[in-house]
């Protein structure tokens, strides 16, 4: 399958790029367009990004820690 650039300034811009890299017209498209995808992040929902957020919420909310002693809680509260 062959690539039709009808655009001149594409055209020109994607001959430039094959010069500089020394490849085919193609490989130099292919090349831009993997590096500009990479690039790009992916977009997702709302939803989607929304359920992320609250997922790390729930990880950080999580509870940890150890009990404290009354000396230690206390002591935390200038009462000593």
């Amino acid at each position: 399958m062959n690539l039709q650039i009808r655009d001149p300034r594409a055209h020109e811009l994607a001959r430039r790029l094959a010069q500089r890299r020394r490849v085919s017209m193609t490989e130099a498209v292919i090349e831009a367009l993997e590096a500009e995808l990479q690039r790009v992040p992916v977009r997702t929902s709302l939803a989607d990004r929304l359920g992320a957020i609250a997922d790390d919420l729930a990880a950080l909310a999580k509870p940890g820690g150890r009990d404290m002693k009354q000396n230690e809680v206390d002591e935390m509260w200038g009462q000593l």
